[in-house]
C-alpha cells in the first residue's frame, strides 16, 4: 500500500471513531433524560431537547452533549 491509499483510509477510521463517540454521548445524554433522541439529519446531527429540533454540525453537536453530561456532573 501506498502513502496515498493509507490517507483515506485513516481518515475514514478517524471519522468513524467521532461518530461512535458523538453516538455514545447522545445515548448517555438521552438515558440521563437530559434529550428526548439524536441522530443524524439532512447532513448534519439532530438533538430534540426542550422541544426543540436542534440541527447542528457533528462536532457542535459532541460539544453540546457533553457541556449537558458536564452540567449534570457538576451538580451532583
Amino acid at each position: 500500500m501506498t502513502d496515498d491509499s493509507l490517507e483515506p483510509r485513516i481518515n475514514l477510521e478517524s471519522e468513524s471513531l467521532q461518530y461512535n463517540k458523538l453516538h455514545e454521548l447522545g445515548n448517555r445524554a438521552q438515558s440521563a433524560g437530559l434529550i428526548l433522541g439524536h441522530g443524524h439529519h439532512q447532513g448534519k446531527y439532530e438533538i430534540l431537547h426542550k422541544g426543540q429540533a436542534l440541527l447542528m454540525t457533528p462536532k457542535e453537536a459532541q460539544a453540546f452533549l457533553l457541556a449537558l453530561l458536564q452540567s449534570i456532573e457538576t451538580s451532583e
